[in-house]
């Protein structure tokens, strides 16, 4: 059906209500947002949905995420066949989640399944715990992380915790699919879903069960206790969904001079202070960084909507307030947690760090010396949660934290994604660490330099929106395939990994299986140690450019960085 077709078909259909169809109609004047809306159907992927709200069928609105939950729940059923499946859903500050939610739980519950719903918004580490705490088949998010808020999205997680990974997110897609019919999705109300005993409100009970989890995962309470009178925290969730579990943790742990962005710290899905409630933007800072300067904050933390990740600033040599990258925080939590569980003879001879391919190579210098091992996974954290599964299954290995460089990091198992909210409790316990040593948590991390090396990291992200942007990106990756670069500016290229073959070809040395799931991902190894690995973003119309470095000196490794981003931009200017 072509998209005009399906644009009548939207304005006629007796299943799409008014709200829908007067959207639709104030655009009849508009091709090219018609087409945008109707060219394609919103793709449901690995990581669930990711659009921006409004009507059709590439958008996300309620008629999506029904459709996606009744997809969800024929897997759950006849694909699976789970007997009395449950599943959790949790929602974040951003519009329509409440809404959203809803609205799968009302499929869920209208195909039998026993639906949890968080009574009011809640970060994603909760849901990862609820499933688990509940035993639940299944767990959806509402969130859209960090994107604009003209955004929402739909994550699936699986029974342990994680979202799910291959080959079931494949069975979903596929029932997902199969879906061509609206009057196909299963429908109830709140009220028929509560009356059959298939909606359950989930608060308190759930919050402190999963607080106490993530209390475990202090390590030295005590130096809290020392330095606590005059260490100062300034903290926002950015109108997301930390203030209240971070605020309770810091506050359970024992630190008093907790200072909140008043101006953010309400849940506000238009995210008024920022243009993007993203962490990784120094910009969102803007209000933390005048409150930190005022009361003199020792740390500054920040965390998304959907509270998984969270962004650290840290006063450097000069007094300035700078945010740490996700790799320079994750290397100092690895460090300072692997060093301070062997000091206390608490670190297991299997423990094992776990980073993602496009994780700073730190985490190898730091892991090797105190005799831990690391793993090595594609980008994404349920990789990351499904290794901790298999390390429970086999009883072979420990693990003790693991990190990507996207500021999403997670110590501890009880549960199987990210987590700000243990990640915000870490990181102040590791600045009053060193504070208590006398030490700025700046001072820290040149120590860290000095002992493993001057490790650099880079990105460059490049939004290439629309048909002609994806076929832009497909068009990138593909010609690199092609191509044979055996010099990258002037470093030369050891081995390319080719993660959709599945190959690794090193020069003169031939090819090698690469034991991890295919994905659209390229990755060169270069000498000098360095790196450069390319991928599409999975939820995201960008294609992302990682580099990575090993310098003498921090001003040497930026400018090792700078070359190869440069180099690479060169590369890849005459397909844009």
């Amino acid at each position: 059906m072509s998209y005009k077709n399906k644009y009548k078909s939207w304005l006629e259909h007796e299943y799409f209500d008014v709200i829908t169809k007067d959207e639709l109609r104030n655009i009849e004047s508009d091709e090219k947002e018609i087409e945008d809306r109707f060219y394609t159907e919103l793709e449901f992927g690995t990581a669930g949905l990711r659009g921006v709200i409004g009507a059709g069928t590439n958008r996300m609105n309620i008629y999506v995420v029904r459709k996606a939950t009744q997809g969800f729940a024929n897997y759950l059923t006849k694909v699976r066949n789970s007997k009395e499946p449950k599943v959790a859903i949790a929602y974040d500050s951003r519009n329509m989640s409440y809404e959203f939610a809803k609205e799968a739980g009302a499929v869920f519950a209208a195909n039998g399944i026993h639906v949890y719903i968080f009574e009011s918004l809640r970060p994603v580490p909760e849901l990862s715990f609820a499933v688990r705490e509940l035993k639940c088949h299944g767990g959806v998010v509402i969130t859209a992380s960090h994107n604009p808020p003209e955004y929402n999205g739909y994550k699936v997680y699986g029974e342990d915790g994680a979202q799910v990974i291959a080959p079931y997110d494949q069975m979903i897609i596929e029932e997902v699919n199969k879906i061509t019919d609206f009057n196909d999705v299963k429908h109830m109300s709140e009220e028929e879903a509560v009356e059959a005993g298939l909606l359950t409100w989930i608060g308190q009970e759930v919050d402190d069960k999963y607080i106490e989890q993530v209390k475990k995962q202090a390590i030295n309470l005590e130096v809290i206790q020392r330095v606590a009178d005059d260490f100062k925290i300034v903290y926002t969730p950015i109108h997301g969904t930390g203030n209240k579990p971070v605020r309770r943790i810091l506050s359970e742990v024992g630190f008093k001079n907790v200072y909140v962005v008043d101006e953010q710290a309400e849940p506000n899905g238009n995210f008024p202070t920022v243009k993007s409630p993203n962490p990784e933007d120094t910009n969102a800072f803007a209000l933390a960084i005048e409150l930190a300067k005022k009361v003199g904050a020792d740390i500054v933390m920040g965390t998304d909507p959907d509270a998984d990740r969270v962004g650290v600033l840290i006063r450097d040599q000069k007094g300035e307030y700078v945010v740490l990258t996700g790799n320079m925080m994750g290397a100092m939590l690895a460090d300072y947690i692997v060093s301070q569980k062997k000091l206390k003879g608490e670190l297991a001879p299997n423990s094992v760090i776990i980073k993602t391919i496009v994780t700073t190579e730190m985490t190898r210098a730091i892991a090797k010396s105190y005799g831990a091992e690391v793993i090595e996974v594609l980008t994404g954290f349920k990789y990351i949660g499904e290794q901790i599964r298999l390390f429970e299954e086999k009883g072979d290995k420990t693990y003790v934290f693991g990190f990507e460089e996207s500021y999403g990091c997670l110590a501890g198992t009880y549960a199987r994604d990210k987590d700000a909210v243990v990640a915000c409790m870490l990181s102040a316990e590791m600045a009053a660490y060193y504070k208590d040593k006398g030490m700025t948590l700046y001072e820290a991390l040149i120590s860290l330099y000095e002992k493993y090396g001057y490790y650099k990291e880079g990105i460059l992200s490049i939004t290439l929106k629309g048909i002609e942007g994806m076929g832009k990106i497909k068009d990138i990756m593909g010609n690199l395939r092609a191509l044979n670069i055996s010099t990258i500016s002037s470093y030369t290229v050891l081995a390319k990994r080719d993660y959709e073959t599945s190959k690794r070809l090193e020069q003169d040395l031939g090819e090698e299986d690469i034991l991890l799931p295919k994905s659209d991902v390229l990755y060169y190894e270069l000498d000098d140690n360095a790196w450069v690995c390319i991928r599409p973003s999975g939820t995201e119309p960008k294609i992302k450019f990682y580099f990575g470095v090993k310098g003498s000196s921090i001003e040497d490794a930026d400018a090792k960085v700078e070359t190869l981003e440069n180099a690479v931009k060169q590369i890849i200017e005459p397909w844009l």
